[in-house]
């Protein structure tokens, strides 16, 4: 796991989110940090053939014998995970405010903004 300046950033504003009890902003801060996470991971091979374990299935014999390197991802890619969540939260905002919940629409609304400010402030990307 790295720790680029906008994961940081992010793991920033949701210790403070947690503090203020703001839970739509919290939760769109863990959201985004995972699929950052979630984007360096690498992929597993099907055709890869390993020892195994005689006492647990599947597990792999040997220290760090699942180890694996994770993926660097670069700014433009964080950038692109992080567009995709905050449309990810403007889509479920229109999808509330369908349904005529607009109290959390705006609070998808307002934790996409949050996600917005934290990506725009450490990546310098603004988004129209």
């Amino acid at each position: 796991m790295t720790s680029s300046s906008v994961r940081l950033a992010l793991r920033q504003r949701l210790t403070t989110a947690l503090r203020e009890r703001d839970k739509p902003t919290a939760a769109a801060m863990r959201s985004a940090i995972a699929a950052l996470e979630n984007a360096e991971a690498v992929p597993t091979s099907q055709d890869a053939v390993a020892a195994t374990s005689q006492h647990v299935a599947g597990a792999a014999v040997g220290v760090g014998a699942a180890e694996a390197e994770r993926l660097a991802l670069d700014d433009a890619a964080e950038s692109a995970i992080l567009r995709a969540e905050v449309d990810s939260l403007l889509e479920a905002a229109c999808e509330y405010e369908s349904l005529g919940q607009a109290e959390r629409a705006a609070e998808a609304r307002a934790a996409a903004d949050e996600l917005s400010k934290v990506v725009h402030s450490h990546l310098g990307t603004t988004w129209g």
